[in-house]
């Protein structure tokens, strides 16, 4: 898959560096190993309707189409708080990939899950996938996840495998996978703040090849 690198503004790094020793710490599963396989696509099932969460905010509907695949792999946390975190950072990655299928930076969900910093980036991304007339085609395995909270907000770490991700052209079908000699996985390194609707939008992230165990 052909990924342009999405960075943290300042502000945003200072805060992702102040916590990144906590969220490494912490764990994403239920006191287990973060990265413990639990089970294709588990806690990530496309939601095929908008739907009322306890907070009053309604979710809209992230449904990958099936020549696309995200497994999410541990994407459980016994604490609540951080689970909420774990889930609308899960939908804002789902809601990125389904704005190149559907070649739309201006997606709904992407911005409803995304905002300031971290929307520009992302609406920046889906729209190089338009300019070339690309899709997304395969499958892609996300993992470990690593989440913290403070005052200022959230942080989630996680991976992301890509060996069996494709770019495809719409035209002439053409397919284009991660070099051979490039680490086909991504660490994703993203910041969240909780809006007036209950939902914890990711407001900066940035993607960096390798740090990532497979």
């Amino acid at each position: 898959m052909n990924r342009h690198p999405l960075r943290l503004t300042t502000a945003a790094l200072a805060v992702s560096a102040a916590l990144l020793l906590t969220a490494c710490g912490s764990g994403g599963g239920d006191g287990g190993s973060s990265d413990k396989i639990e089970g294709a696509d588990d806690g990530g099932k496309p939601k095929a309707s908008a739907s009322a969460e306890p907070d009053g905010s309604e979710r809209p509907g992230v449904k990958l189409p099936s020549a696309f695949k995200a497994d999410f792999v541990g994407w459980h946390h016994s604490d609540p708080k951080k689970q909420a975190i774990l889930d609308d950072g899960r939908e804002r990655l789902k809601a990125e990939y389904l704005a190149i299928i559907d070649a739309d930076p201006q997606a709904k969900p992407l911005g409803f899950y995304t905002s300031m910093q971290a929307l520009k980036s992302s609406q920046k991304y889906v729209k190089g996938y338009v300019d070339t007339d690309d899709t997304l085609v395969g499958s892609v395995r996300v993992f470990n996840p690593q989440v913290s909270l403070s005052d200022a907000g959230g942080v989630l770490f996680y991976c992301v495998d890509e060996s069996k991700g494709y770019t495809e052209n719409r035209r002439t079908k053409k397919r284009t996978g991660t070099p051979d000699d490039t680490d086909p996985v991504l660490q994703y390194r993203t910041t969240l703040r909780k809006n007036s609707d209950g939902v914890w939008s990711t407001v900066s992230l940035e993607t960096e090849r390798g740090g990532c165990d497979k």
